[in-house]
């Protein structure tokens, strides 16, 4: 019976110490990475932190009533892990889309979607976990999009959960 899995005997039983599970810190984060106005960002796992070669992860913070610069992030797919707080997501070339998530709530950026963060409530920060499909973040500002004055609501419907009454 042949098995392609690594087998560890003791002799390399170190050999996961430094190469294996990583804890990042809460307080430790890395605030060197892209920003977008309004939000702050930190990593907690890019290349340069732990190595990580297809995935980033991290926090953004958007204060009371605040929102965000318009932007994308390039060819990478975004998910947004709402911790606290309650989140508008506007989206669209004139983020003429709208939808919103509070805490326990996902949101998925396909790549190249122009959007907009807004912290929807005026008495606490919104706080979320982001994770991206490449190693390092990739934001891109936007400056010249004219948003409309009444995006549309979109509340998505997939095949199994339908929209609410």
């Amino acid at each position: 019976m042949t098995d392609d899995t690594p087998h560890h005997h003791s002799h390399d039983g170190e050999r996961w110490k430094h190469d294996g599970v990583r804890v990042i810190k809460g307080d430790q984060l890395d605030a060197n990475t892209a920003q977008t106005p309004g939000m702050f960002r930190q990593a907690a796992i890019n290349h340069a932190r732990v190595g990580a070669q297809k995935i980033w992860a991290g926090t953004v913070t958007i204060q009371p009533d605040a929102k965000t610069g318009v932007h994308h992030h390039g060819a990478l797919e975004s998910v947004i892990y709402v911790v606290r707080g309650k989140a508008r997501m506007r989206w669209g070339d004139h983020l003429e889309y709208v939808a919103e998530a509070g805490p326990g709530d996902f949101i998925f950026v396909p790549p190249y979607v122009p959007h907009q963060e807004i912290n929807a409530d005026p008495g606490a920060p919104l706080e979320c976990v982001l994770v991206r499909s490449d190693n390092e973040a990739v934001v891109v500002n936007l400056t010249d999009v004219a948003p409309v004055e009444q995006p549309e609501e979109v509340y998505w419907v997939d095949p199994i959960h339908k929209a609410p009454e």
